[in-house]
């Protein structure tokens, strides 16, 4: 008898391992798709990362700068919403003329954008300053449209750490 419990007891571990492993193996293979997503993005896009330079500077898009803009603003919100983040891929999709799809792997290539700079309270000014040298006083009605989506989808009103990210912007476009 007690072998027979030392037994299935054995088996019950062995397959307890193989479930963890199992599970183990879809993480891993979902980091990994994540990844790829960010690479096909940036490739679809045209953008190139260069050896000691931030990837910021090395946007030529408006487009993608945007999209990163967006992305911290959305993130900035005390409680991002799924519906602030659609806003996003919504007003992308509007402002750059491009299908649905190609906005939501804009949106997946600004967000990793956003999380280069560290957190969204630093990518908010870097990333205005590119867009401003990219496309100076112009880029700001688009970005300020993008911003007006998603505080409509969200709660209405701006947190403060919002208000503290379009204080940097206008001071950065130089708006009083």
């Amino acid at each position: 008898m007690p072998f027979i419990i030392a037994a299935l007891g054995a088996l019950a571990a062995f397959y307890f391992f193989v479930i963890r492993a199992r599970n183990a193996q879809h993480m891993a293979s979902e980091v990994l798709d994540a990844a790829n997503d960010v690479r096909l993005a940036a490739r679809r896009f045209g953008f190139r990362r260069q050896a000691n330079v931030h990837p910021v500077e090395t946007i030529e898009e408006p487009g993608i700068a945007i999209a990163a803009l967006g992305n911290a603003f959305v993130e900035l919100d005390d409680l991002p919403s799924k519906d602030q983040r659609d806003a996003l891929v919504i007003a992308l999709a509007k402002h750059g003329q491009m299908p649905s799809d190609e906005a939501q792997e804009l949106t997946v290539l600004g967000r990793w954008l956003m999380n280069e700079c560290g957190s969204p309270d630093q990518a908010v000014p870097r990333l205005a300053r590119k867009l401003y040298k990219l496309q100076g006083a112009d880029g700001f009605t688009p970005l300020l449209e993008t911003v007006q989506a998603i505080v409509k989808a969200g709660s209405g009103t701006l947190s403060g750490k919002q208000k503290e990210a379009l204080d940097d912007i206008r001071r950065i476009y130089r708006i009083k």
